[in-house]
């Protein structure tokens, strides 16, 4: 099932991964304190960079740690949270945007608690301009207004502009970067297509790291976390292998 394989933090909460998504929860809690973030968007410079995976487990930890939390899709070119909770695609964001009807009508609760989706719906055949109508701003407003927090999944920024046109309307941006997948020029030409709209990134997440060999622990993430106030650092999770106890002849060599 691809529930189980998608969302660890809910599936596998005692494994270190989980706890990678739980760091990330708590610096986005404390990255805007003056004011605190409600909707954040989630993208990527290109495909296969696990940007779905990333926010389906984020928003799950914050709705773990009693959040109510709204996940909806807003790739209308290759929606996939439909797939992971098991959920009809046939009405979601796209059908209320055209029908400008009840929001309650387009959510669904999922088996994590205060965790509900919102999928795509029908996938129209102008994604950017439905993102971009006041239809979608009244939908922010109204979502922010019943849920804690607000995710969007968005498609890869390099490609098409929709992940722009999110961030204009949204508190601020996550950029996922696959280690040995994401092409340098193209992150870097994601991060100015943000800039170009002004956007609020708050982050980059840099995931599918490998084991180092040889080492005497494993990563089991790494992100970069970026803030315009406080400037940038880096923190690398680990999970240290215990050391077998030395020998008396050991120690007193």
């Amino acid at each position: 099932m691809e529930a189980a394989k998608e969302l660890i933090s809910h599936n596998s909460p005692m494994s270190p991964v989980t706890e990678a998504y739980r760091v990330l929860r708590t610096n986005l809690q404390y990255s805007s304190v003056d004011k605190p973030l409600k909707s954040i968007v989630v993208t990527s410079s290109g495909p296969r960079e696990g940007k779905t995976t990333t926010i389906t487990n984020i928003a799950a930890a914050f709705a773990q740690a009693g959040s109510k939390v709204l996940l909806a899709d807003g790739d209308m070119r290759k929606p996939r949270l439909h797939k992971i909770f098991g959920i009809a695609s046939g009405k979601g964001l796209s059908n209320l945007l055209v029908t400008k009807g009840n929001i309650d009508d387009y959510v669904f609760s999922t088996e994590v608690p205060n965790l509900f989706v919102m999928p795509c719906g029908t996938v129209p055949p102008n994604p950017s301009e439905l993102l971009s109508s006041n239809a979608m701003k009244q939908f922010l407003e109204d979502a922010c207004g019943r849920f804690d927090m607000v995710f969007f999944d968005a498609p890869p920024i390099g490609a098409v502009t929709d992940a722009a046109i999110l961030s204009t309307i949204c508190d601020g941006v996550i950029l996922v970067a696959a280690s040995g997948v994401v092409d340098g020029c193209a992150f870097l030409r994601a991060k100015e297509l943000l800039g170009n709209v002004n956007a609020n990134i708050i982050g980059v997440v840099l995931n599918k790291m490998k084991k180092a060999a040889g080492a005497d622990y494993n990563y089991y993430y790494y992100y970069y976390y970026c803030d315009s106030s406080s400037g940038c650092f880096e923190n690398k999770g680990r999970k240290r292998k215990k050391k077998k106890p030395r020998s008396s002849a050991e120690l007193e060599a």
